[in-house]
């Protein structure tokens, strides 16, 4: 095997397709807690145990998973099932290495920047993957403290002390989780239940799940207009029309998929609330720096 095939192999190994909005994530805390551009070397190195910290998370996860990932079709292809990496410690050994150098990069910043990175990492691998995925249909919601924990860590590496802003620019992540992976466990149904992983649209019904996706996407939405409510000084009309297109744009699918179900109409939703996401931290950094 090439140099280059092994960089990327062990570079899948961290599902960057998953951590990448993390990252963002806890690039739009820095931005937000500056409240415009942040002191350089701070954002670098608060960033650098950001990437690591997510990346390194998965790749352990990917670890701690690889017996469960090549019992389904949609995880069979990914690096360990398909035995890229042997022995596979060292794809365990690579994933406490980052998560490592991330906690002592996070550490050299502050302490609280370390509580958050250190507590979503706890939450992400002990919580959620070790315990709660394949115990209970909550599994989703007792792991979903791991989405916000990298916008904290970004956000206390500024400000130290986190403030209400912080909480509620990491509960628009936390709300977003489960509209986004129960949409892909509804699309995935089959896969799910063959692993005995009892995802929501496994343990209940095909519309009870659909009204749960639903009714958390709609709350995600209206979330969204929180900001714009309580800090109009700073969050104005580019947040404001960012949160009605976006909002509009994922409401749409979930509307669909209320009325018409269907395989396609939950790929589509799942595939548009990154992007919404997106859009909304997008808009989050723009009026920091503006």
């Amino acid at each position: 095997m090439t140099v280059v095939q092994t960089v990327k192999n062990y570079f899948l190994l961290t599902k960057p397709r998953v951590w990448w909005l993390l990252a963002f994530s806890g690039m739009t805390g820095i931005f937000a807690a500056a409240n415009g551009f942040p002191e350089p070397v701070l954002f670098a190195v608060a960033m650098a145990s950001i990437v690591s910290g997510v990346a390194g998370t998965e790749a352990t996860s990917n670890y701690l998973e690889r017996q469960l990932d090549a019992q389904m079709k949609r995880t069979s292809r990914r690096v360990l099932p398909k035995g890229l990496i042997q022995p596979a410690w060292k794809a365990l050994a690579f994933g406490l290495s980052l998560m490592a150098l991330s906690l002592v990069l996070a550490f050299s910043v502050n302490l609280m920047m370390l509580f958050f990175m250190a507590s979503g990492m706890f939450n992400y691998l002990v919580v959620y993957v070790m315990w709660a995925k394949k115990r209970t249909p909550l599994n989703i919601i007792l792991g979903s403290y791991a989405g916000g924990a990298p916008l904290m860590a970004g956000y206390t590496a500024v400000t130290f002390w986190p403030t209400a802003e912080a909480f509620i620019l990491a509960a628009l992540i936390v709300l977003w989780i489960p509209p986004h992976i129960w949409s892909l466990a509804l699309l995935h149904k089959e896969d799910y239940k063959k692993a005995n992983i009892p995802m929501l649209p496994v343990v209940t019904s095909e519309a009870t799940a659909i009204r749960c996706i639903s009714s958390t996407t709609i709350i995600s939405v209206l979330f969204t207009f929180l900001l714009y409510v309580l800090y109009p000084m700073k969050y104005g009309l580019i947040y404001l029309t960012a949160a009605v297109i976006s909002g509009l744009a994922i409401l749409a699918p979930s509307t669909a998929l209320m009325f018409n179900p269907s395989r396609r109409t939950a790929y589509v939703l799942f595939k548009t609330t990154s992007p919404q996401l997106l859009i909304i931290l997008l808009a989050v950094i723009f009026d920091s720096i503006y």
